[in-house]
């Protein structure tokens, strides 16, 4: 499963402390990637240990291009596939 949230950058440190905090793992980071022989691909650490990737959205691109070949934001990036670019549903999660 892949997904964002939307925080502040100065608050997400803050989040990242606190999900650490509940998580026994501590995979609450974007930094360190770790190889994966089975896809051959450097995932992030949650992914190893719980095959998801949630990634914070503070305004930054996505590093997915679109249509145009211009990067995406996350909101946008979410809602259609990476291959045929087609509209795709996404599920919101309201605190």
């Amino acid at each position: 499963m892949d997904g964002y949230f939307v925080a502040d950058v100065r608050t997400l440190p803050d989040i990242v402390r606190e999900l650490n905090s509940i998580d026994p793992h501590k995979i609450w980071s974007w930094k360190d990637r770790i190889y994966d022989r089975n896809s051959a691909k450097w995932q992030l650490p949650m992914w190893h240990r719980y095959k998801v990737e949630l990634y914070p959205h503070i305004g930054q691109s996505s590093g997915i291009v679109d249509e145009h070949g211009l990067e995406q934001m996350f909101p946008a990036a979410f809602r259609k596939t990476r291959d045929t670019l087609e509209p795709k549903g996404i599920v919101k999660i309201i605190k």
